[in-house]
């Protein structure tokens, strides 16, 4: 049984606008809505991701990033990201990059790139088993280990987010968590249920409260309707 399910992700932003623009051309969401309410809209109430304006530029590598699918590398390039890391270079499955105002993200090539192209939220974190466990307990999913070749192990959530594709896999790192997230997820449930299964209260809004998890990660949770 699970204590929360999926409600959508959201973005923080200088530029709303710009960056409104960008996430939806690589995402394949639409814009919709004024600047002070603006989301990407895709085929379900899942797939919506908020674009909320914040005073705090990217200044440390962000502790979650987004996985995206494309057709070329190029194709992000033409639209404002940066390459990073190139696949070529590191050997890996997919190519680091930064979008315009900075945030990191993966992207992996596909010979048929979906309509709906976000399939993944990856997790820095000091302890990927914990947490995935931590979060697979509210969900109500167990998670899934993965080793690559040079022994690096991550755990991965799968069936929980927007759709069947998109995962949230969590992954060691050796750099501590210095800033607020510029990348969370929102949930329903009960935040008496969260705060005793151990999350942090941080503040309350007028339609949700913010937590966050056993690492500082900041989350946002609904009320159930």
């Amino acid at each position: 049984m699970s204590l929360v399910t999926w409600q959508d992700l959201c973005l923080d932003a200088l530029d709303v606008d710009a960056q409104s623009r960008f996430w939806a051309a690589v995402s394949g969401l639409e814009v919709v809505g004024p600047l002070e309410h603006r989301r990407l809209e895709g085929p379900t109430p899942r797939h919506t991701v908020w674009i909320n304006e914040v005073d705090r530029p990217h200044r440390v590598k962000n502790r979650l990033h987004l996985d995206v699918d494309c057709a070329s590398v190029d194709d992000l390039v033409a639209l404002g990201a940066r390459v990073l890391s190139p696949a070529a270079e590191t050997g890996l499955g997919w190519t680091v990059m930064a979008d315009p105002e900075g945030n990191e993200f993966c992207a992996f090539v596909r010979d048929r790139a979906p309509g709906f192209r976000l399939h993944g939220v990856g997790v820095d974190c000091v302890d990927p088993e914990l947490l995935a466990r931590w979060w697979g307990e509210l969900f109500g999913v167990d998670p899934e280990p993965g080793q690559g070749e040079d022994d690096a192990r991550w755990w991965t959530l799968a069936g929980v987010a927007a759709d069947d594709r998109m995962t949230l896999d969590f992954n060691a790192v050796p750099e501590p968590r210095t800033e607020p997230n510029r990348v969370h997820w929102d949930v329903v449930g009960l935040v008496d249920d969260l705060l005793a299964r151990g999350a942090t209260y941080l503040w309350a809004q007028p339609h949700w409260t913010v937590l966050a998890d056993p690492e500082g990660n900041e989350f946002c949770v609904f009320a159930p309707s």
